[in-house]
């Protein structure tokens, strides 16, 4: 185990809304306002949190900024969001992603330097824009994300609490089935004017995603469960990337029924990076999760990666 609590957590949902679809059909997807930036959603989240826990911005000493898509190339979004949230702490600040599970990955770093003793107080936030990135051509991705980000505080844990798990595997073949290629220095900014503007939007071939995510899941969650020494019977909630519309056949396929898990999909869709820490803060204000309980944190991303990591609240 490595020993780690959350201590306190914030969010940030846009109150502006896109409707799409009619009748029992209609689907309610949030977006960013035209004044409003990732950063602002991300140090509203960050600043939640931290007002949550009780903890002074300058107390915090990690900074770590787990988003799919950053705000700027260089430095670090996470350099970014310490400028705004807590200036004068003494702290690093780094990036981690892996694109939908960042928050995943990212709570299962912080989780080592706690338990080792790097580091007293982690301040992790995600939050992606999506909709800034979207091609309203693709149909099935512009009627499916959200905008939003959730932030935790960290501290390290005592007793019982922690991560008992955790598990991440990557598909490369299946790198090429939901990307973004322009930005970076496979297709910089100034050959924008030159180039296709389709490399500048999300690309994302659904079907094959599917069912690249529907192959790899039951051995990779098989592998996960016999490894941790962890039975699907010892978890009390599975909070699981809120991806689309297949949620429950993916869960489906790894044994959980729809009683374990959380999906939320239809009233929020994919909220990128922030999903499983947006879904993860509902639950505990909500009382669906409580001290002394068992979540499963799970999902797919672009690579094809999965991940899963048991966190004992």
């Amino acid at each position: 185990m490595k020993h780690c609590r959350i201590i306190g957590w914030g969010t940030h949902l846009p109150e502006d809304t896109v409707t799409f679809g009619s009748g029992a059909r209609t689907v309610t997807r949030h977006r960013i306002a035209d004044d409003v930036s990732q950063l602002d959603m991300l140090a509203s989240a960050a600043e939640r949190a931290l007002a949550h826990a009780g903890v002074a911005a300058d107390d915090v000493d990690l900074v770590l900024a787990a988003c799919a898509a950053g705000i700027q190339p260089i430095p670090c979004t996470a350099a970014l969001v310490m400028e705004r949230v807590a200036p004068g702490a003494r702290a690093a600040a780094f990036d981690v992603n892996s694109t939908c599970t960042s928050f995943i990955t990212a709570l299962d770093i912080a989780s080592r330097y706690l338990d080792d003793g790097t580091y007293e107080r982690v301040l992790v936030v995600s939050g992606d824009v999506g909709s800034r990135f979207l091609d309203p051509a693709q149909r099935e991705s512009h009627e499916l994300f959200s905008d939003a980000a959730a932030a935790v505080v960290l501290t390290r844990g005592d007793g019982e609490q922690g991560v008992l798990a955790s598990l991440q595997q990557t598909w490369p073949k299946h790198a090429h089935d939901t990307e973004l290629r322009g930005g970076l220095s496979l297709h910089p900014a100034q050959a924008y004017a030159d180039g296709d503007p389709a490399d500048y939007r999300f690309d994302m071939h659904g079907r094959r995603a599917l069912m690249g995510m529907l192959t790899v899941l039951p051995s990779f969650f098989d592998r996960f469960f016999t490894t941790s020494g962890i039975r699907r019977d010892d978890v009390d909630l599975v909070v699981p990337h809120q991806a689309s519309g297949a949620l429950g056949i993916a869960m489906k396929r790894v044994g959980f029924t729809p009683d374990r898990y959380v999906d939320a999909v239809a009233e929020y869709g994919n909220m990128v990076s922030s999903s499983v820490p947006y879904t993860l803060a509902r639950c505990l204000d909500d009382g669906r999760l409580g001290p002394g309980d068992t979540v499963l944190l799970c999902g797919t991303a672009a690579g094809l990666t999965a991940n899963a990591l048991a966190l004992r609240l």
